[in-house]
Order: structure tokens, then C-alpha cells, then sequence
């Protein structure tokens, strides 16, 4: 049976209207003629329901919080909200409303508890009611809202929703993401600042809040304070634990002061806080410390004004803007040691296609070692503490030290250094620390060792170990094979080039050399041509002057002008004239012989009638008349007088 301050899990649903903006549609498992959201004055619940930036996506989702006023039964407490956004096209629809003049349409789906532990099987049952409901394509049809309401109702205790707590807040995904920066977060929210996470996906940047949560022990199921700043009925009601069982682990974390109230008066939690709730975090009276989500990039303009540090998702950085809180959240060299174990032993077993389990299947790395290993850092924290206020107990009492606690103060350095004493200075300025002090025994380090897990000062294995994290992180493997692939992929196109350059340049110096080689014989016959031409004109010019010479040498010589003598061209026509010469007086000569040998044969010169052309004498005789035969031997013929004429 559900306890009096138990809320029932109820359903709503909040549409998008074009001229209204979100609002309130209809509500499933209340009362006829009731309006929780009145009720309770939840009037930024439209706003909360569907997030900023909803309509990119196909389906996204959203957590947040509500405060439930007081009734004569209870008083007042924190409610958790779940909701589902979709959109489809108005189109598609069969029955389009009068009001609808988008051409799509944004609802969610809004289930809101007592208690958000049970967020993880809610999730995927909302995804696929709302699916559902959407498929139908006729809103009008709410059925299916009514049976998945009563559906929640019955199976309220199930013992099979009930046996894991903690589905869907993947610590693995939480310590691979944020490495050694997950512990400075833990220790964060111990300190109680104004933490603000920026993500652009709603759903991830709620389920990031909830995990961190989830790393202090029994938080989850004690956040009935969280909703407000005005709350506080769970501070006011803590009493000391008045028994301890080591065999229980509820009564043992119970004994330690777990869970710490980290959410009370004067703090806030809300996953997802729309920009209309801003007036409750500038509200410095009422609002000291609080941790909020957002999905508007408008308060990363003003993170000096709304937070202490500032957790933005989308680039997995953190920002520390108050300087006594980043003191405060320097890591110890012990705290490095174990998150540094604690990183190394998830990333090893990191499997991207299954991120919540290890890809060794082994209990080392998986979410419960997780989970156990921050409890165990938690308990001796608390222990330390405890521990150093003994200690100081000690050294302001006066007189003789009690011999059964020697070991605790001259043997060993105070533990808490082992933590930060910053952080310890911190933690003791806050509501959390003052409600430790109130509920827990004096003497907790005797029930739990007060010693840091990996106590001990830096070592040369810690730097190694550090050294290796931080190159794994830089992930040179990867990027040097990629640039590895880059280069030689580069080298091959640059050899192709280069030697396509070095083809061109080499047929280009082949091209040239036949050109220069066609040109030059074409000078060399040009220039044989023209040494011919100039022989000829140069022999042609030697035999005219060697002519002159000959017909005028002495007019030559008497009248010409002395001139200075080219000796070689003067022996080539000395040759050539000579040559003709001889041609020519040999030539004369053979004729003259045989001239004389005609004229010896014939006796008396032509007496018996032989002619020159050895015609017949008897024809020569008859045909020739007594005038030109004496003009023949008078001239020979050829004109040339002879001796005997």
C-alpha cells in the first residue's frame, strides 16, 4: 500500500499552441473537475514539459521537478516529472482540429510521481505509449493514455520495476565522458554550489544530473526537499541513528550519516529549468545553492551571474568562476590515484557498441564496481572528517591523551589531507556539513578506517600512470594512423605528379632538341645554299675580272687605282683562269690539227672538192657557186683569216 505522502503516478498531456505556447490539455487519474496543476500552483509545467529546442528532434524527453503544497494529512514535498515530446505532420492527421494551423504538431506526454528512482522503467514505457498514441493519428483517441495511467497505478511496487533502481544512469558513460573531472563533480555537489549544466539534448543533460546523484548512497530515494528553496521537512525531522548492524548495509550507511542533505533549505534541484523559473535563481535570499539544467544557450551569456561553475555537456567542459571554490575542488594526489584507477579500468573495458557493460563481461569495470568504489571513497571521507575534528578535539583538550587512540594521532598524517584540506574548509561552511555534525556519532573512524583508498603521497608511478592517461586521451594512435593513411595517400598523388612533371619536362627538353635540331639543318642547307650561290657568284666575278685583266693589262695597270689585294680570292681566280684557259687553248688546238690535216691531204687547198663537212666533192662542185667558195678560203668558215688565203 502506498504511505499518506505517496503521489499516485499520474498523467497529462501538453500541447503546442501557435498563439498560446505550450499549455495544458487534459489529465488522467485525478479526480472529475480537479486541476492538480492549480492545485498545486505548477504553472510553469507547460514550459517545463516541452524544452527548449524539443521540435529538432523526433523524440526527446525531459525531467524536472514540482512542489507539492502541504495538505491537512502531509506536508509539503518535492513531485518528479517525466515527459515525452513528439511532432508529426498536421497532414497526416484524419480528424485536423479548427485550431491546428502549423503544419506540424508538438505534444508530450507527461507522467509526474513521488519519487524519480523509478525513471528508468517509466522512460521506456512513456516512449512507447506515446509512440503509440501518435500512430493512431487521431489525438481525440486518448484509450491508450487512460490504460497506460492505470497500468502505473497497479504496477506501482512491482518487484520486477523495483529490482534495479538505477536503469538508465550509466556511470561508465558518466566516468569515460568526464575521466578524472567525475570525482571534482561528486565533490562539487558535497559543497553545495550553484551548479549549472548546459546540454543541447534535454534528455542527456537531466540523466547526467541524476547519475551524479546517483554516486552519494540512498540520494535518490530522499529527495522529497528538492523542489523548492522553502522546503525542509527532512532536516528538521533527522535524528542520530539510535543502533548500527554492520551486516546491514542500510543501517551502516544510516550510522555514516548517508544519505547527506545535500538539497534543503535555501537549495534547489531541477533537471531541466525553463528560462521562467530564472526569478527563483536570482532570488539570492531564498536561493543560496541549487543545481539546474538548462537547454538555452542564453545563460551561458550570464554564467558569472547564475553560477558558480558552470558544466557545459555539448563540449564536456567545466568551468569554476568562483576562485575559493576552484581551491576547494583541486584534486589531491591520492584523489588523482584512485580516479585515475577508476578511469583506467572503464577504459579499458570500453565497448562503444554497449557502453553501460564491459566488453570483458567481468565484474571489474561494470556499473555496480562503479558504484561500490565511490561509496567506499564516500564512507572514508566522512570517516577522515570525523577523524581530523577528534584530532582538533585532542589538541585544544589539556592534560594526558587517552592511550587507546595514539595510533589515530602520532603514527600516521591526518587523513583528510589526503582529501584536500581545501575542500574540508569548504565543506564546513554548509548546510550539508552542520546536518553531519547533528546526525552522526563522534567516533565514525571507528566503525570505517579513516584513510583515503589510495592514500600516499605522489609517486614516479602516479606520473607515468598520469602521463599514459593523458596520450591515451590525446588519442595518437588514432590520429597518427589517420595522418599516417593521409601522408602516403598524399605521397602517392605527389609521386604521380611529379613524375607526370618530370614526363612533360623531359618530352618538353626532347621537343626542343628536335626543333633546335631541325632548325640547325635548316640554317646548315641555308648556309650551303647560299656558300654555293656565293662560289658561283664569287668564280662568275673572278673570270670577268681575269677576262679584263687579260683584254686591258695595261690599262688596268696604268689607270686603275691601287687597292690592297685579297690574295686568296686573286688565287682562286689566278686557278680558275687558268683552267679555262687551258680548256680553251686546248680546245683551239685539237681543231687547228685537223684543219692542218685537211689541208695537207688536199694538196692544192680544194682541187678535188673535199669540204670541210666531208661533203661530196662532185655535189660541193655542182651546187656551189665560184663567188662563195673563194669567200671560204679567203675566211676558213669561221670567220678567223688564215695564212693561205
Amino acid at each position: 500500500m502506498p504511505s499518506p505522502n505517496e503521489l499516485l503516478p499520474i498523467v497529462c498531456v501538453v500541447g503546442f499552441h501557435h498563439a498560446r505556447g505550450p499549455e495544458l490539455e487534459s489529465w488522467f487519474g485525478v479526480e472529475e473537475d480537479t486541476d492538480p496543476a492549480v492545485d498545486n500552483d505548477w504553472s510553469f509545467l507547460p514550459f517545463m514539459a516541452l524544452s527548449d529546442g524539443a521540435h529538432i528532434s523526433v523524440e526527446d524527453f525531459s525531467y524536472f521537478t514540482l512542489r507539492r503544497r502541504e495538505s491537512p494529512n502531509r506536508p509539503a514535498s518535492s513531485a518528479f516529472g517525466i515527459s515525452c515530446t513528439r511532432q508529426m505532420d498536421a497532414n497526416h492527421l484524419l480528424r485536423r482540429p479548427a485550431d491546428v494551423t502549423r503544419s506540424t504538431v508538438q505534444k508530450a506526454v507527461v507522467v509526474i510521481a513521488s519519487n524519480p528512482h523509478l525513471f528508468g522503467h517509466m522512460r521506456e514505457k512513456l516512449s512507447m505509449v506515446t509512440g503509440a498514441w501518435f500512430a493512431q493519428r487521431d489525438f481525440a483517441d486518448v484509450d491508450i493514455l487512460k490504460k497506460f495511467q492505470e497500468s502505473l497505478t497497479t504496477n506501482l511496487h512491482d518487484p520486477e520495476d523495483t529490482q534495479d533502481l538505477y536503469l538508465g544512469l550509466s556511470l561508465r558513460e558518466l566516468v569515460h565522458e568526464f575521466k578524472h573531472q567525475t570525482l571534482v563533480l561528486l565533490k562539487c555537489i558535497l559543497l553545495q554550489p550553484k551548479m549549472l549544466f548546459f546540454g543541447s539534448r534535454c534528455e542527456r543533460l537531466c540523466m547526467t544530473q541524476f547519475s551524479l546523484l546517483s554516486l552519494i548512497p540512498l540520494l535518490l530515494s530522499n529527495l522529497d526537499d528538492c523542489a523548492s528553496p522553502d522546503l525542509d521537512a527532512q532536516a528538521s525531522d533527522a535524528q542520530p541513528p539510535s543502533s548500527l548492524r554492520t551486516s546491514d548495509r542500510s543501517s551502516l550507511l544510516a550510522y555514516m550519516g548517508l544519505p547527506l542533505r545535500i538539497f534543503g533549505k535555501g537549495s534547489l534541484f531541477g533537471p531541466y529549468t525553463p528560462l521562467q523559473q530564472l526569478d527563483v535563481l536570482a532570488d539570492y535570499d531564498r536561493t543560496k545553492s541549487y543545481m539546474v539544467g538548462s537547454t538555452n544557450s542564453l545563460l551561458l551569456q550570464q554564467k558569472d551571474r547564475y553560477s558558480d561553475i558552470l558544466v557545459n555537456l555539448d563540449d564536456s567542459s567545466i568551468t569554476i568562476s568562483s576562485p575559493s571554490l576552484r581551491s576547494a575542488l583541486a584534486l589531491s594526489a591520492a584523489d588523482r590515484r584512485w580516479i585515475d584507477f577508476l578511469t583506467q579500468t572503464v577504459t579499458s573495458t570500453w565497448d562503444p557498441k554497449n557502453p553501460s557493460r564491459p566488453s570483458t563481461l567481468a565484474y571489474m569495470g561494470s556499473e555496480e564496481f562503479i558504484r561500490l568504489q565511490f561509496e567506499e571513497y564516500i564512507l572514508a571521507l566522512l570517516a577522515s572528517v570525523r577523524h581530523q575534528l577528534y584530532l582538533s578535539t585532542l589538541a585544544n583538550n589539556v592534560g594526558p591523551q587517552p592511550q587507546n587512540h595514539d595510533h589515530h594521532t602520532h603514527n600516521f598524517p591526518p587523513p583528510v589531507q589526503d582529501f584536500n584540506p581545501d575542500w574540508f574548509s569548504y565543506w564546513q561552511s554548509t548546510r550539508s556539513y552542520a546536518l553531519f555534525l547533528r546526525t552522526t556519532d563522534a567516533h565514525l573512524f571507528d566503525i570505517v578506517e579513516p584513510r583515503h583508498p589510495t592514500a600516499g603521497a605522489l609517486t614516479v608511478e602516479d606520473i607515468q600512470r598520469r602521463i599514459t592517461q593523458q596520450i591515451a586521451t590525446l588519442q595518437l594512435d588514432s590520429k597518427v594512423a589517420a595522418t599516417r593513411e593521409n601522408l602516403g595517400r598524399h605521397l602517392v598523388t605527389g609521386q604521380k605528379k611529379v613524375s607526370t612533371t618530370f614526363e612533360k619536362l623531359w618530352s618538353d627538353i626532347e621537343a626542343i632538341r628536335d626543333a633546335q635540331k631541325i632548325k640547325a639543318e635548316a640554317a646548315r642547307d641555308e648556309g650551303n645554299a647560299l656558300g654555293t650561290l656565293e662560289r658561283k657568284h664569287s668564280f662568275a666575278s673572278s673570270t670577268e675580272a681575269s677576262i679584263d685583266r687579260a683584254a686591258k693589262p695595261a690599262a688596268l695597270s696604268r689607270f686603275s687605282t691601287p687597292s690592297t689585294p685579297d690574295l686568296a680570292a686573286a688565287q682562286a681566280s689566278v686557278a680558275a683562269a687558268g683552267q679555262k684557259a687551258g680548256a680553251y687553248m686546248s680546245s683551239w688546238g685539237a681543231w687547228a690539227a685537223e684543219k692542218r690535216k685537211g689541208w695537207g691531204a688536199a694538196g692544192g687547198g680544194w682541187g678535188k672538192g673535199q669540204g670541210v663537212g666531208g661533203t661530196d666533192p662532185g655535189a660541193a662542185e655542182g651546187h656551189r657557186s665560184p663567188g662563195k667558195k673563194k669567200s671560204r678560203e679567203v675566211t676558213g668558215g669561221d670567220g678567223i683569216g688564215r695564212l693561205d688565203a
